[in-house]
C-alpha cells in the first residue's frame, strides 16, 4: 500500500515538473508555411535553407546583455529569454544566396505579435509583415501601405530610435513611419521595437556586427 502511494506521489511530481517546463518553454517564431511563404516573399527564389539559432548557444548572458544595450531596453517574458530559438531562412536563387527571412515574437497591448522581415544580403529591409497580430488595429496595421514604410531601412536607421521614448535622437527615417491608428500607439511602438530587435539579432547572427559602428550608447 505504501509503495503504491509513493509511486502515485512520484507520478504527480513528474507531471507537475513536466507542466512547469512546458509553461516556461521559450517561444520561437517560424513561418506558418515555409514553402509557400518563401515563394511569395522571394518570387525569384529556387530554394531555401533553414537554420536554428539562439543567444544562449552563440554567447549566453553576456551576448544577451549586449543585445539589450543595443536595443535600449531589457528582454522580458517567454518571448525574450536567452534560449529562445530563432529560425533563420536563407534564400537562394540556384546556388546564389539572395537574402533572408527572419521573424521575432513581441508583446503587444492585447497579445503577441510576430514580425517578419524580408532582408537583402546587406541587411536592408525588402518587406515587412505581421504573421500574427493581436490588436484592435490589426486591419489597419496589416495594410500594405504600413509595411511599405519599412522598405529600404536598415539597422543604421533604427539605432537612433529609442524604444522607451518612441523617438529618434537625432530625428531620423524611423520617425517618418506613420501610425495609421493613433489610438493604437502601444502596438505601433511594439512593431517598431520588434523590427529593431529583429535587425540587431540579424546583425549578431549573420552580418558580423557590421552595423555596430552606427551604435552610440545613450
Amino acid at each position: 500500500m505504501l509503495q503504491s502511494w509513493l509511486k502515485s506521489i512520484a507520478l504527480v511530481m513528474l507531471l507537475c515538473l513536466s507542466l512547469t517546463d512546458t509553461l516556461h518553454a521559450a517561444v520561437g517564431c517560424d513561418l506558418n508555411d515555409p514553402d509557400k511563404d518563401v515563394a511569395r516573399l522571394f518570387p525569384e527564389s529556387t530554394s531555401y535553407k533553414t537554420n536554428y539559432l539562439s543567444i544562449d548557444k552563440l554567447g549566453g548572458q553576456p551576448l544577451l546583455k549586449e543585445i539589450e544595450k543595443r536595443l535600449g531596453d531589457s528582454f522580458q517574458g517567454l518571448y525574450e529569454t536567452a534560449d529562445v530559438p530563432y529560425t533563420l531562412y536563407e534564400i537562394f536563387k540556384d546556388k546564389e544566396k539572395i537574402g533572408y527571412i527572419h521573424g521575432v515574437n513581441q508583446k503587444g497591448k492585447y497579445g503577441g505579435l510576430q514580425v517578419f522581415l524580408v532582408l537583402d544580403m546587406e541587411g536592408k529591409i525588402k518587406s515587412f509583415y505581421f504573421q500574427k497580430l493581436t490588436s484592435k488595429a490589426a486591419k489597419n496595421l496589416r495594410e500594405p501601405a504600413f509595411g511599405q514604410q519599412f522598405a529600404g531601412l536598415s539597422l543604421a536607421d533604427f539605432y537612433p530610435y529609442q524604444v522607451k521614448t518612441g523617438k529618434s535622437v537625432p530625428p531620423g527615417k524611423v520617425d517618418q513611419i506613420k501610425n495609421p491608428v493613433p489610438e493604437a500607439e502601444e502596438d505601433f511602438r511594439a512593431s517598431l521595437r520588434a523590427t529593431k530587435k529583429n535587425l540587431i539579432l540579424m546583425d549578431e547572427f549573420v552580418h558580423g556586427n557590421k552595423h555596430l559602428q552606427y551604435f552610440q550608447e545613450k
